[in-house]
């Protein structure tokens, strides 16, 4: 077995575990095969909403804490002067990473917290209503879509977006029994809608090894790079190192 593949299998059983840690059901092996499909993620946030009475956000890896320090700084190298800055999560889940950022920003930013399964998207409205999360800069903007995001394009004109977060959702993606070639198509649709100066941030488990010779070979359009690789250690987690894998544009000649 290569290291790649290795890599991919054990970190793709760190993420099954993650997400089932509260969950005992059949819905384990459709996960393990299936995290690229609609369906297994609209039926993972409808048995979790129905175990509880409460909501809980779902955190994949970790929480904001975790990746403020990735996140809030970008941002403000990115400010241009009288625009709200273009702020995607994708594949956002029940993850309280969006409206984190929505919070704390000083500066304006619009969030827009995208996700596959409208179930998930439905139960954060409902719970950022409940809260009535009040921003920091009272010009920002939050929003949740339905959206699948291996098609941005049908949200975003093209170079609109700022900084785009993605927290798990490639991983699931890469893992998937059928998911491969879509985790190349987001990445690909993520380059096209990011401005020159905007970022791409993935956070993995996986090794940079792996990772980085895989958004490499990806971020390349007739043999050339289209965008600027690199990675930063996030820290270690129950035993699990993590790391920031930042993906920038090449501006267009």
């Amino acid at each position: 077995m290569s290291p790649l593949s290795k890599s991919l299998i054990l970190s793709g059983r760190r993420i099954v575990a993650a997400c089932v840690r509260r969950q005992h059901t059949s819905l384990t092996t459709e996960l393990i095969e299936n995290m690229d499909k609609k369906a297994t993620w609209d039926r993972f946030y409808a048995e979790s909403s129905s175990r509880t009475t409460s909501f809980k956000n779902f955190e994949w890896f970790f929480g904001f804490d975790a990746v403020r320090d990735f996140i809030m700084p970008l941002l403000q190298t990115k400010s241009h002067p009288d625009a709200v800055l273009q702020v995607l999560d994708m594949g956002c889940g029940t993850s309280a990473l969006g409206p984190c950022i929505y919070k704390h920003s000083p500066l304006p930013v619009r969030v827009t917290c995208a996700d596959i399964s409208p179930i998930a998207v439905r139960l954060m409205q409902e719970d950022v209503l409940a809260k009535a999360i009040q921003p920091q800069n009272l010009s920002s903007q939050l929003e949740f879509v339905e959206l699948d995001c291996t098609q941005l394009h049908e949200h975003y004109s093209p170079r609109t977006v700022d900084l785009i977060v993605d927290k798990g959702t490639t991983d699931a993606l890469l893992r998937s029994k059928e998911g491969r070639g879509k985790a190349g198509l987001v990445l690909k649709q993520c380059l096209k809608v990011l401005r020159s100066s905007g970022s791409l941030l993935q956070f993995s488990d996986e090794d940079p090894d792996a990772r980085l010779l895989w958004l490499e070979t990806e971020a390349q359009e007739q043999g050339v790079m289209a965008a600027d690789v690199g990675v930063q250690e996030v820290g270690e987690l129950r035993g699990v190192c993590y790391y920031c894998y930042q993906v920038t544009p090449r501006p267009l000649v």
